[in-house]
């Protein structure tokens, strides 16, 4: 059994977010001793571990709930799992275009040359995608 400060060490899960994921139920609340304090086993271990992981791979909380439900039943065919992890994929590729479009229009415009704000390259394409928002 572990301490809540133990189980952070070992799964590089702060505190405080140990704490939100059993407010969320993703783990479930741990024993406690006759100090009242929270008593975590190896399983609830490995199971913040694999939020950890999911997280770094950048899972929602609610995906997280439908793997970890899906990783309850081991005889249920993998295609849920499949398709959660699919459309997350889905999503970084989305996300990951709008970043290079992003870099494209940074690259142009950090290439001015401009003598002085007045012809600036940066704040002319910052006001004037601003006029464009405010017509909308």
């Amino acid at each position: 059994m572990f301490s809540i400060g133990e189980l952070s060490k070992r799964t590089g899960v702060k505190i405080p977010t140990i704490r939100y994921y059993e407010q969320m139920g993703l783990i479930d609340a741990p024993e406690r001793s006759e100090g009242n304090q929270r008593r975590y086993s190896k399983d609830g271990m490995k199971r913040l571990s694999f939020i950890r992981h999911s997280r770094e791979l950048g899972f929602s909380i609610e995906d997280i709930k439908g793997l970890l439900e899906l990783s309850q039943h081991p005889e249920k065919p993998c295609n849920n799992a499949h398709n959660i992890a699919t459309r997350h994929l889905g999503d970084v590729r989305a996300r990951i275009a709008k970043l290079r479009g992003l870099e494209r229009e940074l690259k142009r415009i950090s290439g001015c040359d401009a003598d002085t704000i007045a012809d600036c390259a940066v704040i002319e394409t910052l006001a004037d995608h601003s006029l464009c928002e405010a017509d909308h």
